[in-house]
């Protein structure tokens, strides 16, 4: 068997244009969403609840358990901004679900990741998808902001951790502005629950937000760059393909 791949978030957004791009063709691919996603197999789960999150884990465990795969990811991309607005202001139920996906589930899925691969005698990739908005503060943005600087700091610390085990590669990858459902999202929003919304709203107008494909192509492209485990890397700041040294 080849590559046995889990994508979170895989019907929509960066998560569906990572499914579209995988690189290697004998690859096994499960998309883990509430809703079924095009081109792989369906996990389904909810992963901003605790059951979503064992679900996911009991799948790794499952499939990897004398396997005969090559190599072994897992893609983290499900996220939310949902619910935009100050901390005071907005549904509390809402904001929950957003701290659970955001902020909880990357450090629970990823756990799990590590402990059902630990030892496997074959590469281990396990890759989170993070902001710029974990070092920049967007108010309206409490909650998304927040779950994003717990990934960049979860990933340096386990990343270090597996590094001195001679374990997984763990990356945080940030993809910059993207032309998704979350920017229509932000572009909808009123400013007074988003100061920053003309922001994104200009880089819209000016044809300025990345294409999801080129960006997952990219994000491929970096799980296989020899980056060291536990690097929090912004696509922005990396050449581009094929840019000379």
């Amino acid at each position: 068997m080849g590559a046995l791949v889990w994508i979170t978030g895989a019907s929509s957004g960066i998560g569906a244009a990572l499914v579209r791009t995988l690189p290697w063709s004998d690859a096994e691919v499960i998309g883990v969403a509430r809703r079924a996603p095009s081109g792989c197999a369906h996990l389904p789960a909810d992963l901003a609840t605790e059951e979503g999150w064992a679900v996911l884990a009991r799948d790794v465990a499952r499939r990897v358990a004398g396997g005969s795969q090559s190599r072994v990811v897992l893609v983290h991309a499900a996220g939310s901004l949902d619910p935009v607005g100050f901390a005071r202001e907005v549904d509390p139920a809402a904001y929950t679900r957003n701290v659970l996906l955001n902020a909880a589930a990357p450090q629970v899925i990823g756990q799990a990741f590590l402990a059902a691969t630990a030892g496997l005698p074959l590469r281990r990739d396990l890759v989170l998808l993070t902001s710029g908005a974990a070092h920049t503060v967007y108010p309206g943005w409490s909650s998304y902001g927040a779950g994003k600087a717990a990934v960049d700091q979860w990933c340096r610390t386990a990343g270090a951790e597996e590094a001195a085990r001679d374990g997984a590669v763990v990356l945080a990858v940030a993809p910059g502005v993207v032309a998704t459902a979350m920017q229509e999202r932000l572009r909808a929003t009123p400013e007074a629950s988003f100061p920053a919304r003309e922001r994104f709203v200009r880089l819209h107008e000016q044809g300025r937000l990345a294409d999801p494909d080129e960006v997952a192509a990219r994000i491929w492209g970096v799980v296989d760059a020899g980056f060291a485990s536990g690097s929090v890397l912004d696509l922005r700041d990396l050449p581009p393909p094929g840019a000379a040294p």
